[in-house]
């Protein structure tokens, strides 16, 4: 049987893991001009994943919505879809 401290550590490990992709490569800021990144973060709609889908943390998932929507005013990235 499983304890319930053993199913603790467990949860923590596997969190750890699940990092944001910003946080794993150490990135402070996001840069509006990398339109590679940003484009994996929308969908073929023009559309932003939400932080659940994305992966993000709350922070650079603020970051990421203020990029893209400076790209977007700098015609770096569509408004919708293609």
């Amino acid at each position: 049987m499983i304890s319930q401290r053993d199913n603790k550590k467990r949860r923590f490990s596997r969190q750890e893991k699940n990092r944001c992709r910003f946080c794993r490569a150490n990135k402070d800021l996001i840069d509006y001009k990398d339109v590679t990144d940003l484009q994996k973060l929308s969908t073929s709609q023009g559309k932003l994943f939400s932080r659940k889908r994305s992966g993000n943390c709350a922070r650079h998932q603020r970051q990421a919505k203020r990029a893209i929507k400076r790209g977007r005013f700098l015609a770096l990235l569509t408004y919708t879809g293609e």
